[in-house]
């Protein structure tokens, strides 16, 4: 009996040791917990800006079909970069943010605007819409493309050295097309597609200075006007320079492939950039 109350009292003393730690010494009030710290990382960050400069390697397939053209007739299937002498190495920037809303979910907006333009020489002729470009025809053209990307995730694991999450992500692709042999032989056309995708998210904190973070999205969705998949990996190593400021290098893969039957753009192209990136991190 003794042993049990002697086990009773000693539980008891171990559970209200903190309650005492927590109260002043000499008027027995409460004190305020203190603040937990936590090391800068992409884990605590509530906000941040990333600045990127990106150079990837372009590969683009299309075709553009006549407007109300019978069933079976296509436009010519061309790749941009080699027959229409497009470049297929970019050089520009590009932004990021993301939005902590409390610890566990966040939502990142990233923005990527490919305009390319060329005057070529064709070596084969190109059905372009409702024009013909017969082959040797010097032809000026220009391909614009919009991505546009909101990303949710929610934190299924999250700790002071790794976080892992996944959400939802919607993508918005636009692409503009034009080719120009003479006043008269001319094709403009446009059109644009929303991609819902499942996204996967990861931060490790390797040290107090360096991190790496990852991720990916992926889906395939048909409508009643187009049906098309866009995949969107990136991974990159960070380091925190200062507690609000950070430089990495990372690598960033968009594919993305579209079929559309619009008046715009009745036609399909398939888009592919992958290539390094340097980059600066401010965050709060």
């Amino acid at each position: 009996m003794r042993i049990w109350l002697a086990l009773a009292a000693a539980i008891f003393a171990f559970q209200a040791a903190p309650a005492l730690a927590e109260r002043d010494p000499n008027s027995g009030a409460p004190l305020r917990p203190s603040k937990k710290h936590e090391t800068p990382s992409p884990i605590t960050d509530r906000f941040y800006v990333r600045g990127i400069y990106y150079a990837p390697h372009v590969g683009t397939q299309m075709h553009i079909d006549p407007h109300n053209a019978p069933a079976g007739v296509t436009g010519t299937s061309f790749n941009a970069e080699r027959d229409l002498g497009l470049s297929s190495r970019l050089h520009q920037g590009r932004m990021e943010l993301m939005f902590r809303l409390r610890q566990r979910n966040k939502l990142r907006v990233d923005f990527l605007e490919v305009d390319r333009s060329a005057t070529h020489l064709l070596a084969q002729p190109i059905d372009f819409g409702d024009v013909h470009f017969p082959v040797n025809s010097r032809v000026s053209s220009s391909l614009d493309w919009r991505i546009f990307g909101l990303t949710y995730t929610y934190s299924l694991y999250r700790s002071d050295r790794l976080e892992i999450g996944t959400g939802i992500g919607i993508h918005l692709l636009q692409a503009e097309a034009r080719a120009q042999e003479t006043a008269s032989l001319r094709q403009d056309v446009s059109g644009a597609g929303a991609f819902p995708t499942i996204p996967l998210d990861f931060a490790w904190r390797i040290s107090t200075r360096w991190a790496v973070t990852a991720r990916a999205q992926y889906l395939h969705a048909a409508l009643h006007n187009f049906d098309g998949w866009l995949a969107d990996v990136h991974e990159d190593v960070q380091y925190r320079w200062k507690p609000n400021f950070a430089v990495g290098v990372g690598y960033s893969s968009i594919r993305a492939k579209l079929d559309l039957n619009t008046g715009r753009f009745p036609g399909g192209f398939s888009l592919s950039l992958e290539g390094p990136e340097a980059f600066f991190r401010i965050s709060f």
